[in-house]
């Protein structure tokens, strides 16, 4: 009889602990303490960002498959695991209703500070994935007028609305990022956000980031906040995490550690992703398997703008987020890993 398979997960992904345990060995790890001492024993890892996953890590062990609970893989080297023959499988749309209302939450919050409404703004969504289509959808059904730029799509369906970013720029009042982290290839994004960026964005616009740090140029945006060219950015995703930049922290009007898609049922659908796709490569039965604890979002296509900004605060306060990591910049990791799963409402 095979022995059971060896599972190494962080500990820190929820809902995890006793799920696999009838099906395998599993042992639990601070996801950035991993070693390769400890990938020499796994036949998988479940895993989120803070585990690299590249050759240091997985040169000669047994792993064969890497899920990881979070939509984002540039944690793990894929040239690397294709040439070896280790799977990757990622929980691609996962948090994207978590993102969307934490989008909502700080536009709703700058709404309010300056006196505008979204018919009196264009929204300008760069990267219209799982996430940023949600935000474009929603950002019309709240009376924005909405600009999408999305260069590999716009390639792939030409006769599609998408803007160039360079057309994007000076139009939009407010511009989200929601694109992958891509250092080569026809579309790269490694510090796509840079000097010219904030040259070509409209004077006064606000600059939203729930993607990927280091899409940013920190000194470049920086610049645009001191020189006034932006009238406020949103961060949530840095360069360096946790080290992050402390004139970036203390410049941004909402700045918040990583935590822009932690509502509970996103954190549910991301396990639950790791765990279907650990279920199928060792063939055991929990391809259906949701956190029972946890009740599934259900959208509102109806919601208002009126009744979304008077009901978010009930479920997310992005003012006292900043103002507890402004308060402790040094405790980024642990604010993060602490988090109070937020609900989704809409």
């Amino acid at each position: 009889m095979n022995a059971k398979p060896y599972v190494l997960a962080d500990c820190d992904i929820p809902f995890l602990k006793g799920v696999l345990e009838p099906y395998a060995r599993v042992q639990y790890l601070k996801g950035s303490e991993i070693s390769h001492c400890d990938a020499a024993r796994a036949d998988a890892l479940v895993v989120r960002t803070r585990t690299h996953c590249d050759e240091r890590l997985l040169g000669g062990t047994p792993v064969g498959l890497i899920a990881t609970a979070t939509i984002g893989h540039d944690h793990i080297d894929s040239e690397y695991c294709s040439r070896h023959g280790i799977a990757i499988a990622t929980a691609q749309g996962c948090n994207a209703r978590g993102v969307l209302q934490y989008v909502m939450a700080a536009l709703a919050a700058l709404a309010v500070r300056d006196e505008w409404s979204p018919a009196d703004r264009t929204l300008g969504v760069v990267g219209v994935g799982n996430v940023g289509s949600l935000i474009a959808e929603y950002g019309e059904l709240f009376g924005f007028r909405v600009l999408r730029c999305d260069p590999p799509k716009a390639e792939r369906n030409p006769q599609d609305d998408y803007l160039p970013l360079g057309e994007l720029l000076p139009q939009a009042d407010i511009v989200t990022c929601h694109v992958p982290l891509n250092r080569t290839g026809n579309y790269p994004t490694l510090r796509m956000a840079s000097a010219s960026f904030f040259e070509a964005i409209k004077p006064g616009a606000i600059f939203i980031n729930t993607s990927r740090g280091k899409i940013v140029d920190d000194e470049a945006l920086i610049g645009a906040l001191q020189s006034g060219r932006l009238s406020h950015a949103v961060v949530d995703t840095w360069n360096n995490e946790p080290d992050i930049h402390p004139t970036l922290l203390s410049l941004a009007t909402f700045a918040t550690p990583h935590i822009a898609g932690y509502s509970i049922q996103g954190k549910a659908a991301g396990t639950a992703a790791a765990v279907r796709a650990v279920s199928e490569f060792f063939g055991f039965p929990l391809n259906g398997w949701y956190p029972p604890q946890v009740t599934p979002s259900r959208a509102d296509p109806n919601i208002t703008w009126e009744r979304m900004r008077e009901t978010m605060p009930r479920y997310f306060r992005i003012e006292a987020e900043t103002q507890r990591l402004r308060s402790a910049p040094s405790a980024f990791e642990n604010i993060r890993n602490n988090y109070d799963y937020r609900t989704e409402f809409f």
